[in-house]
C-alpha cells in the first residue's frame, strides 16, 4: 500500500520516546451501546495531548468515524476506517476537516455468489468508491455511517466496493463462521464479528496493513507500538503492535494474539492502557 499525502510529517518534531496509540472503537473506545466513559476521553485526550500518534483503527466506516476522532480531540493525525479499507489524514484546516488517502477497492461479485449460495436469507450492504452505501432489504447499521440505499442484489454485483457486509438473522456467530469457512472466499480479507456478522475488504487489506502504512510513512520504530481491540477483525493489528492489548470480554482467540489483557469495556480498561503510556 502507498499513501499518497499532500501534507505530512514535514512538521514532526524527532521524538524517540513517540508511541503510535491505535485504538479500535466499538467495544474498546465505546460499548456496545455506542458509549464513551469519562475516564476513556479524558485518558485518550491525554494521550493526544502529550503528543502520541492517535490512530483511530475501526471497521466503521468514514462517517462513523468521524464523529469519534473529533471526541478524542485529534485535531492532526490518521485514522484507518473499513478494517483497513480507507485512511483518512484528520487536518482540522481542511475544508472538511480531513481528506481521504488511500481506499482499497475490490470487486465484490465473486463473494458475494459464493455467499448467495450458502447464506440466501443473509443482508448485504456495500460501501463503494464515493462512500454510498447500498444494500439489500433495508439493511441499515450504525457502522456505516451514512443511510443506506436500498439496491436489488443484482445492483451489488456490479457495485466496486471498498467494504462489504454480510449479517444473517438465522444463524449464532458460530454457525456463521462454519458456514463462511465452508464456502473459501478467495480474493479478499474477513472477519466474523460478534454476531452473525461478516465484514469482508480487499485481498491483504486489515488494520494491520492499513497501519503498518501509516507507521511506516511516518518513520515511527514499530518499537513503539501500541494497539487496543476487542474483535476478531483486530487480531492481525494486535499481533503487528510491539504492545498488543486485548479488550476483557474479547473472544478467547483475540486475547491470545494479544500481549496482554485488560479490564473490559464496562470496567474501563481502555483508561487503564492510556494511562499507562502518560
Amino acid at each position: 500500500m502507498t499513501l499518497t499525502m499532500s501534507a505530512g510529517i514535514e512538521d514532526r518534531q524527532e521524538n524517540p520516546n513517540l508511541k503510535m496509540v491505535c485504538l479500535d472503537v466499538d467495544g474498546t473506545l465505546v460499548n456496545h451501546d455506542g458509549h464513551m466513559s469519562t475516564a476513556v476521553k479524558e485518558a485518550a485526550r491525554a494521550v493526544v495531548a502529550a503528543g502520541h500518534e492517535v490512530v483511530v483503527s475501526t471497521g466503521r466506516s468514514l462517517g462513523a468515524t468521524l464523529p469519534v476522532v473529533e471526541l478524542l480531540g485529534i485535531e492532526r493525525g490518521y485514522a484507518v476506517c473499513c478494517n483497513g479499507g480507507v485512511t483518512l489524514r484528520v487536518d482540522s484546516t481542511l475544508p472538511d476537516g480531513y481528506e481521504v488517502i488511500d481506499r482499497q477497492t475490490f470487486d465484490p461479485a465473486p463473494a458475494l455468489e459464493a455467499l448467495r449460495e450458502v447464506l440466501p436469507a443473509a443482508k448485504y450492504a456495500l460501501e463503494d468508491v464515493d462512500g454510498n452505501f447500498l444494500s439489500t432489504e433495508r439493511f441499515q447499521d450504525a457502522s456505516f455511517g451514512v443511510v443506506a440505499q436500498g439496491v436489488d442484489f443484482e445492483r451489488l454485483m456490479e457495485s466496486i466496493a471498498v467494504r462489504l457486509v454480510v449479517f444473517s438473522t438465522d444463524s449464532t456467530a458460530e454457525e456463521f463462521g462454519e458456514a463462511v469457512k465452508t464456502i473459501g472466499l478467495h480474493g479478499v480479507t474477513y472477519s466474523v464479528g460478534w454476531t452473525a456478522w461478516l465484514d469482508i475488504a480487499a485481498e491483504g487489506i486489515s488494520k494491520a496493513s492499513g497501519v503498518e502504512a501509516l507507521r511506516a510513512h511516518l518513520e515511527i520504530d514499530p518499537e513503539n507500538t501500541v494497539a487496543v481491540g476487542d474483535g476478531r477483525n483486530d487480531i492481525e493489528m494486535l499481533q503487528w503492535a510491539a504492545r498488543g492489548v486485548a479488550m476483557g470480554q474479547a473472544p478467547e482467540e483475540v486475547k491470545a494474539a494479544a500481549d496482554e489483557v485488560t479490564a473490559p469495556v464496562e470496567g474501563d480498561g481502555l483508561a487503564h492502557v492510556l494511562r499507562s503510556l502518560l
